[in-house]
């Protein structure tokens, strides 16, 4: 049995499965490290914590505040209980990462229900918002007080800011409220090449989840409350869903690294243009379709079953929709170009075989 500090794993080996894989940015382990020596209050009273406040204005306006969390599921959870009452409901795209990867926790843990909407390309518009926008005065069914849309999707497309707006505008007009699911918030303000305000607090959205993990962090996001008057003691929701971090200068501060400069834009420019690197390779080898337009760190594809079984032993990646073919291939803050074209070339080979 090994006891010694050494690897467990062969740092040279990347995939294509998710930006989760990938470790922390160097960065951010400075900042961490930075953080840990002395003494700091406990339970978000930190001076990291109470810095963070002033980074998020500046991204997300004067009344925005940030509360730290563990992870994705816990701040999408987190916020939804916030802005639903015990009878309320939840307006989502059928593809929606509270709908499908979260384990049934914003219905079982938050107590709302989700009321979701087939799209084609995992984003919402007013029209499809409204085939489960109705029925507030019915007892008979869940009332829709908010509209939840993620950022980019879960498809790897991005809303514009006249995307977001329109559905903000719509919600708030039926009296909803609109929570915006930002994993990869980072990974889509970058595809738009416009500062993350333009499609949250400058168009309407209340509440966000700001994604950090999946651009560089070690471990932890945020609930960030743009518009106060939209929900009701997030503290101590937070503390009654299990979020409140004792030692929370260790989440903020790697909030801190990331947002202070430009860490979670340069993390995620890289991803996404590691992604274009890997669709036009794509492209170019017969036999694969690329599923949906390429505009994040995501490309979904469709080729032989046999072939991707055969690619997954050399590289690891998930089946999308095993049933059709369909995959996702997912780059990181840390993937390089030689990984790309290491992977193409696999896919090649494996394609003609």
């Amino acid at each position: 049995m090994r006891t010694d500090a050494r690897a467990h794993h062969d740092p040279a080996v990347r995939g294509f499965a998710s930006d989760n894989y990938a470790g922390a940015h160097p960065e951010v382990l400075a900042a961490i490290a930075l953080a840990n020596g002395g003494h700091q209050i406990a339970y978000g009273e930190d001076e990291y914590t109470e810095h963070l406040q002033r980074v998020i204005h500046s991204h997300f306006g004067a009344d925005a505040e940030a509360f730290p969390v563990f992870n994705g599921t816990g701040a999408n959870v987190t916020a939804l209980q916030a802005l639903t009452d015990r009878w309320g409901a939840v307006v989502c795209a059928e593809s929606a990462h509270i709908n499908v990867d979260e384990g049934g926790a914003p219905e079982r843990m938050a107590g709302l229900k989700l009321l979701t909407v087939a799209t084609p390309d995992g984003k919402l518009t007013p029209e499809l918002i409204d085939r489960q926008a109705w029925g507030w005065e019915d007892e008979h069914r869940a009332m829709p007080q908010v509209v939840s849309i993620t950022q980019n999707t879960e498809l790897g497309t991005v809303y514009t800011p006249d995307e977001v707006r329109a559905i903000c505008d719509h919600a708030h007009e039926r009296g909803m409220k609109v929570h915006l699911d930002g994993a990869r918030i980072s990974n889509a303000a970058a595809s738009l090449n416009v500062p993350m305000r333009a499609f949250t607090n400058a168009v309407g959205v209340d509440v966000l989840s700001y994604g950090g993990t999946k651009n560089g962090m070690l471990f932890g996001e945020a609930i960030v409350v743009v518009n106060p008057d939209a929900v009701r003691q997030m503290k101590h929701i937070r503390k009654m869903s299990m979020q409140l971090a004792s030692k929370m200068r260790f989440v903020s501060v790697q909030l801190e690294a990331l947002l202070a400069k430009d860490l979670w834009l340069r993390n995620a420019r890289h991803a996404n243009a590691m992604a274009a690197r890997l669709a036009e390779g794509v492209r170019q080898i017969d036999g694969v379709e690329i599923l949906y337009e390429v505009q994040a760190n995501a490309v979904f594809a469709r080729l032989p079953h046999d072939v991707s079984e055969r690619l997954q032993k050399r590289y690891r990646f998930y089946f999308w929709d095993e049933a059709v073919g369909d995959v996702r291939w997912m780059c990181s803050f840390d993937t390089t170009e030689d990984d790309v074209d290491g992977f193409l070339q696999a896919l090649k080979e494996e394609m003609a075989r």
